[in-house]
């Protein structure tokens, strides 16, 4: 599944009639020019980064960059950027507040490239997520995957059921209120994927 040893992938995978998706740890100051300009787009509104300039995109990530517990990649297809994958720890999440946590469970927040993008074609989030759920629930090897998309967000959830996920409680995200992080208050609809239902067998 992956390249080389010094290869800066972490996954590699053949879609079926797409190409080839490769995911690697976000550079922060190197990709800020491209998740900004996807997060400023009103399409991402629920990204909560909509007013914010190159740089401040670029510091959120150095910062997310030196934790343990919550990291950002970037999937691509043939080598042109295609999501924003991030990944963290529940139990170091404020998500871990308002759900029994499972051991070896793992968040996923999923920003896709605009649809015009290349590879932006019927089927083609779906095969993206189908690769990403190899990464997440195979190559790092967890038994489950939990996302807390927004209520008023139907497209993601609906895409979330689509792929497996299961829907599970409506909660509260409490405000986080840091000097390094301000995350307003979230009323989001949890999903839960298990490694089983995604590939049986």
């Amino acid at each position: 599944m992956s390249e080389h040893p010094n290869s800066p992938y972490v996954h590699e995978q053949y879609v079926e009639g797409f190409g080839t998706v490769r995911v690697r740890p976000l550079d922060a100051e190197g990709d800020a020019d491209v998740v900004h300009g996807w997060v400023r787009e009103e399409r991402a509104a629920f990204w909560g980064m909509n007013g914010l300039t190159r740089d401040q995109v670029a510091e959120i990530y150095a910062h997310m960059a030196g934790l343990d517990t919550h990291h950002a990649y970037l999937a691509e297809l043939d080598g042109t950027p295609a999501a924003l994958l991030q990944t963290y720890e529940p139990t170091e999440d404020r998500v871990g507040e308002t759900y029994e946590v499972e051991p070896g469970d793992i968040g996923i927040h999923l920003l896709l490239a605009p649809a015009d993008a290349p590879g932006g074609r019927p089927g083609w989030s779906s095969a993206l997520m189908g690769a990403l759920a190899v990464f997440v629930l195979l190559g790092l090897d967890r038994p489950r995957v939990v996302v807390d998309p927004d209520i008023r967000n139907e497209k993601a959830l609906a895409r979330f059921v689509r792929q497996g996920f299961e829907p599970g409680p409506l909660v509260t995200l409490p405000e986080i209120d840091l000097p390094e992080v301000y995350l307003p208050e979230k009323k989001a609809q949890l999903a839960f994927l298990r490694r089983e239902v995604a590939f049986p067998g």
